[in-house]
């Protein structure tokens, strides 16, 4: 039952590229829509932001954050009670090798082509989220958890 969930997790963040990224600071929540690329055993997720923002400022104060991918897009109408929510639980982590960078800003050019210019900014910061828990709702009712 444990490897069929965590299956079914991680083919929902394989499938889908957008998720809700929340952090936050001095108690404050901030969220923000965000493109995403993971990892092959889906254990990061990677992301570019401009250090500018507030959700940097947040993530360099608290490494805590959650992420939310969902399929409200795909399950619409009478699908409505089908719909799935996956809640990851991780922690920001700058990326220092130069390699896995690469690595990384590939897999996101590959899944998002049209990010290239936000990626090539001065600005640009290219990180991961190391996974620690997943919670997975399907339907209303429906959950389970996994902690990584």
């Amino acid at each position: 039952m444990k490897r069929e969930m965590l299956q079914e997790m991680t083919s929902l963040m394989r499938t889908h590229d957008t998720c809700v990224l929340a952090t936050s600071h001095e108690g404050r929540p901030h969220c923000s829509l965000m493109a995403y690329a993971v990892d092959e055993g889906c254990e990061e997720i990677y992301m570019v932001t401009h250090r500018t923002t507030r959700k940097y400022r947040n993530l360099m104060a608290n490494p805590h954050v959650s992420l939310l991918i969902d399929t409200r897009e795909e399950d619409t109408g009478d699908r409505r009670p089908q719909r799935k929510a996956l809640t990851v639980t991780g922690a920001f982590c700058l990326i220092e090798d130069e390699d896995k960078r690469l690595l990384a800003r590939e897999g996101l050019l590959k899944r998002h082509p049209y990010m290239a210019t936000f990626l090539d900014h001065p600005e640009a910061e290219i990180f991961s989220v190391k996974v620690t828990a997943f919670l997975l709702l399907e339907g209303p009712a429906d959950a389970y958890f996994l902690k990584i």
